[in-house]
C-alpha cells in the first residue's frame, strides 16, 4: 500500500466525519487512549486478561484486535502529521536517519 495514498485517504475520511477539526490536545488524548488499547491487546496476547466479564478469544482474534488498535494509533499519528503538513514518508525517513546516526554510524 502506498503510504502517501493511505495518508490522504485517512485525511479525507477524518475530514468527512468531522474528526480532523478536533483540537490538537484532544487528538493527543485520543492517541494516548489508543496507545493504552494497544497495551491491553498485547497483554491479552501475552498473559491474558483473566476477566470473568470478558469472553475468551482465540489467538487469531487477539492478534486481530492488536492489528486494529495499532491501526487506530497510526490513524491518530497521521491526523497529527496532517495538521502540521508532515508526510509519513518524511517521518519514516527522519526516524531511519536518526537511528542510523545514533546507533550504526557511531
Amino acid at each position: 500500500m502506498d503510504l502517501n495514498v493511505f495518508q490522504e485517504w485517512v485525511k479525507d475520511y477524518y475530514e468527512q466525519r468531522g474528526w480532523a477539526e478536533l483540537d490538537i490536545f484532544i487528538r493527543i488524548g485520543f492517541l494516548a487512549e489508543e496507545t493504552g488499547e494497544v497495551a491491553r491487546a498485547i497483554r491479552a496476547l501475552e498473559i491474558g486478561r483473566d476477566r470473568p466479564d470478558e469472553s475468551e478469544q482465540s489467538i487469531t482474534e487477539k492478534k486481530q484486535e492488536l492489528v486494529e488498535e495499532l491501526g487506530d494509533v497510526l490513524g491518530n499519528v497521521m491526523i497529527i502529521a496532517n495538521k502540521y503538513d508532515i508526510s509519513l514518508e518524511e517521518i519514516l525517513k527522519s526516524h531511519q536517519d536518526k537511528l542510523t546516526n545514533r546507533y550504526i554510524e557511531s
